[in-house]
């Protein structure tokens, strides 16, 4: 039987995608850094949405990296699930928002 695909240790090697890239790699990383870093929002809330988008973009690496951030930067359980509702809401949202396009062509090809 082969490996599943993600392997939660395979997140420690993250900082290892400058090995093929260096310079695009380490562009990168400065940029994410300072994303991260305390601003208009606090590192706990830029943690929250960074959880809530992993879940959104369903990322099992990203997913175990911010719970950890989340607690680590005082989060707790309820903020961080009412976080991943908000991103569920928004996709849903969207997917049911473009709907409308659907609809249009629909009621202009039937009615």
């Amino acid at each position: 039987m082969s490996k599943a695909y993600f392997q939660p240790e395979d997140l420690k090697k993250f900082k290892d995608i400058t090995d093929f890239q260096e310079v695009m790699g380490k562009k990168f990383f400065d940029y994410y850094s300072s994303v991260f870093e305390e601003g208009a929002l606090t590192k706990r809330e830029k943690c929250l949405i960074a959880l809530a988008v992993a879940h959104s973009e369903s990322c099992p690496y990203c997913m175990d990296s911010y719970t950890n951030a989340c607690l680590s930067n005082g989060a707790d359980e309820e903020q961080m699930m009412e976080a991943v509702h908000v991103a569920a809401a928004i996709k849903s949202g969207a997917t049911l928002v473009n709907s409308v396009m659907m609809m249009n062509q629909v009621k202009e090809k039937l009615m």
